[in-house]
């Protein structure tokens, strides 16, 4: 596993790490066994970044990873999590001191330990970049050494650029796949010229960039690709990267060809962001073993050349940007 400097943090991670979201909730039911199993694969193979957050399955994700660490005993990997879908409203107010303090608390529960190694703020309203004293409350709960580092978890680029003018904001994390471009055209170099990581998530649109799905393709309830289609629960951005599920099956078959040698269409997308010296880790999320290996697996793909990149960028010149590139 190739590793990468995580921004100016003084640490270094591999490059395709553990997005723990789908073993918590959201993503039709889950199996805690493999779970387990798959996270252990994972940490095997050489991963050490694992992201996740509070809400996922309401703290079970995080207890799910610290029930895994707690096996493995030995040096923890790095483990950054989330904080603000907690409140009942997203408003500004809501990042307040007390409750920051309370999800900090919680987390730490959560993952049994005495200081988390990334808190990122959870996509939390716009409005909020423009309230330093969200970033300084952020500060403090470092200074108490609660928490080592904290950064972001953005929806749209312009709240990553408005992030990364406070100081303390060591990392963001956003959507970037082969169907969200924008983020590389209007933010990677103003991140780097600042020495802020990028955490690349929801790398496979939902699933979208596996080539597994069809029109006939049915997800359960308690799945977001489901109940979230168009914005019902939270950012309609989060569930097939935004882009209508038929457009998006049409450019997956146009990708298809481009998948060469024993690759999967996964692997090919998760390769195409490593493509992308800014990024500095990409969160693939895995229900078992087999998901967790073939995700690293990418890593060890040659690079791509410069005709399918220029062909992944016409697709989504054509096909997708439409639909997702002013929005987000």
């Amino acid at each position: 596993m190739r590793s990468r400097p995580f921004g100016r943090s003084g640490r270094s991670v591999g490059e395709i790490g553990f997005g723990a979201w789908a073993i918590g909730a959201a993503w039709g039911q889950v199996d805690d066994d493999e779970a387990v199993a798959a996270l252990h694969a994972a940490l095997d193979a050489g991963v050490d970044f694992i992201d996740t957050a509070d809400v996922y399955g309401d703290g079970h994700s995080e207890r799910l990873i610290a029930r895994v660490l707690k096996e493995r005993g030995g040096e923890r990997p790095f483990v950054a999590t989330k904080v603000g879908r907690r409140l009942p409203q997203q408003t500004v107010a809501g990042y307040s001191e007390e409750n920051l303090n309370a999800f900090v608390d919680r987390s730490l529960r959560n993952l049994a330990t005495d200081s988390l190694d990334l808190v990122q703020l959870h996509c939390p309203p716009t409005d909020l970049y423009y309230h330093p004293e969200a970033f300084e409350r952020m500060e403090r709960l470092v200074e108490q050494g609660k928490i080592r580092r904290y950064g972001v978890s953005v929806e749209r680029v312009e709240e990553a650029l408005k992030a990364i003018e406070f100081p303390g904001v060591v990392s963001v994390q956003i959507i970037f796949n082969m169907f969200r471009l924008r983020p590389a055209e209007r933010f990677f170099q103003q991140a780097q010229e600042r020495n802020v990581a990028i955490i690349a998530r929801v790398p496979l649109a939902s699933g979208l960039l596996t080539g597994k799905f069809a029109r006939d393709t049915r997800f359960e309830n308690t799945d977001h690709r489901q109940f979230n289609r168009h914005g019902e629960a939270f950012d309609v951005g989060e569930t097939f990267s935004g882009v209508p599920y038929e457009v998006g099956l049409g450019a997956v078959e146009r990708i298809r060809p481009l998948v060469s040698g024993d690759a999967t269409m996964a692997q090919l997308a998760l390769r195409w962001i490593l493509m992308f010296d800014a990024v500095t880790v990409v969160i693939p999320g895995a229900r078992n073993p087999r998901q967790a290996l073939a995700n690293i697996a990418a890593a060890d793909l040659p690079p791509l050349s410069g005709d399918v990149m220029d062909a992944i960028a016409q697709i989504y010149e054509e096909d997708i940007k439409p639909y997702v590139h002013a929005r987000w």
